[in-house]
């Protein structure tokens, strides 16, 4: 699918071009210079970069880069510097495997945080599960991540389930009892109809699903008065931009429920349909928030980049920063093993007022807020 020109994807590029510098390793982004020094601990981060992917990536990346460059100008790990090592894949097999490949090399990598997007997340769940069972994967960028858990991931944002019991929670005033499933590709729809299938049977909602190998206008525009008037997207922000404006000139009254997983601001950039709200699911405080942790964010993200606060990138500045707090916690050497002794115990952890604790089934938290693009165009919560 070729997607038109618009701001946000220009400014993506922008912003990955200032987030990767020249290396004898291409695929590999470089620590800030705080953080090299002779001793240092290694923590890595694969980032879904591919075109599909980049608008949740790019902004997840700046979250964390901020984070890790205000940790090791405070001090780092335990007095010694943080080495952020990036490893950058394009959405295929191939590249994922280059990574996972790469990790095996660096015996001084002693956790892998932050994984993004979704796809990407799960599935080196499962590969670092299988090949390197001994190096803890923490918060992970995971939607499904009920279907994802292994011994050796711990995630802690809340699942696509409790994303969207919250969302069908908010609209219950409707008596919503049948929900639609939009996925904004064919493999969206292998990889997620039965996982959405089974969460809409434990919330007792009737589901119809909708896919196409076409466009995505096309099959919003082929929705009838009969069709569910709350559409689950699952996809990507273009597809979901596509999928919004083919409603537009319906006259049924609908109501698009997205994900964590789109970028919101990008979706206000390319001009969503100007006739139906759409709600999106949070896993990560408000970035207005007066929360400590949030203002700490917005204060580094304003003073290192010249991009705007997200709920991605507050996202990717909370898996570093709990990722720094529980290996700080360590009485003794920063190694593989401890790290994964200390995540392993899913201990609560307090990040400025942001209270993460982790589910002990080991799927993440059930923390969700929620924003509203209405008609107009405003971003609301």
């Amino acid at each position: 699918m070729t997607y038109p020109d618009n701001p946000s994807r220009r400014r993506a590029v922008r912003t990955l071009a200032s987030l990767t510098l020249a290396s004898a390793i291409p695929i590999w982004a470089q620590p800030s210079h705080a953080a090299q020094g002779s001793r240092t601990t290694t923590v890595a981060q694969i980032v879904d970069m591919s075109t599909s992917q980049i608008d949740v990536s790019k902004d997840f990346l700046v979250g964390s880069r901020t984070a890790w460059q205000e940790i090791n100008a405070r001090g780092g790990l335990q007095g010694s510097a943080v080495k952020h090592l990036v490893l950058e894949v394009d959405g295929t097999a191939a590249s994922l495997r280059s990574a996972v490949d790469s990790l095996k090399s660096v015996s001084q990598c002693v956790a892998v945080f932050g994984t993004a997007g979704d796809r990407a997340a799960s599935q080196l769940a499962g590969m670092l599960n299988r090949e390197l069972p001994d190096i803890a994967h923490v918060a992970p960028w995971l939607q499904n991540v009920e279907a994802a858990t292994s011994a050796n991931t711990f995630p802690i944002f809340a699942s696509r389930q409790e994303q969207i019991a919250h969302a069908i929670k908010s609209l219950s005033v409707m008596g919503i009892t049948q929900v639609g499933a939009v996925y904004g590709s064919a493999a969206e729809h292998t990889a997620y109809r039965q996982d959405l299938e089974q969460i809409a049977k434990a919330l007792k909602l009737a589901i119809v699903s909708y896919h196409t190998n076409g466009d995505l206008r096309d099959l919003a525009q082929s929705l009838t008065p009969d069709s569910p008037r709350v559409l689950l997207f699952v996809g990507g922000t273009p597809e979901l931009v596509r999928f919004s404006q083919g409603i537009e000139k319906q006259a049924a009254q609908r109501y698009i429920v997205a994900m964590s997983d789109v970028n919101l601001q990008s979706i206000q950039q390319m001009g969503m349909s100007r006739f139906t709200p759409m709600i999106a699911t949070q896993v990560v405080p408000m970035v207005n928030s007066s929360l400590p942790i949030v203002k700490a964010f917005r204060t580094s993200l304003g003073r290192l980049f010249d991009e705007p606060a997200t709920p991605l990138s507050l996202a990717g500045y909370v898996a570093a920063r709990y990722t720094h707090e529980v290996l700080q916690g360590l009485d003794g050497p920063v190694t593989r093993a401890s790290a994964m002794q200390a995540f392993a115990r899913r201990s609560t952890v307090d990040l400025g007022g942001f209270r993460i604790a982790p589910d002990t089934r080991n799927q993440g938290t059930a923390y969700v807020t929620q924003s509203m693009i209405a008609a107009d165009g405003r971003l609301v919560g």
